[in-house]
Order: C-alpha cells, then structure tokens, then sequence
C-alpha cells in the first residue's frame, strides 16, 4: 500500500479496573505505527468487545484483541502494531 492510506481503526470496549468502556490508551502505539509510516487514521467505535480491526478500502487487513496490544508507548517495541503495518502495507 501506498503511504498515504487511510486506515480506519475500528475498537471495541473493553474491561480495566472493573469497568468496561471505550479507551484508546492501548491503540496510542498502533496509532503512533502507522502515523511514521505516512498512513492516517481514523478511529471508529465498535461494539465488539475486547477487538480492534484495521480496515483499508473497506476490507478488513488486520485483527486483535486489544488487550493484547501494550499500554500507550510508541509502538516500536510492539510486535502487534509491526504486525499491522505489514498487513497495511501488504494490501495489495
């Protein structure tokens, strides 16, 4: 793909302290990953708990549970969000 490409990051709610809402304190290192390879990003609110997906030209290239992603960070260290860029990159 491209550099430019707008990746749309669709998260769901999940549980911290008790309390299961929308946060993106975990997608800030994904965000911060495909910001350095020249994508934007657009988040978008899923009801889908405990997931994230990243979709480009309306197809979905990349899933995981965002607990699994680190807490905030650049997202350097974070094998997932280098597994997200490969797939954005991989898109065609």
């Amino acid at each position: 793909m491209p550099k430019g490409a707008l990746v749309t990051v669709r998260y769901g709610p999940y549980e911290s302290c008790g309390i299961v809402d929308h946060r993106t304190f975990r997608l800030l290192g994904l965000q911060a990953a495909l910001r350095e390879n020249g994508h934007q990003c657009v988040l978008q609110k899923t009801l889908d708990w405990n997931k994230v997906e990243l979709v480009v030209n309306g197809e979905c290239v990349y899933v995981c549970n965002i607990n699994d992603l680190e807490f905030g960070g650049d997202g350097r260290l974070d094998q997932l969000c280098a597994d997200a860029v490969t797939a954005v990159k991989n898109v065609y």
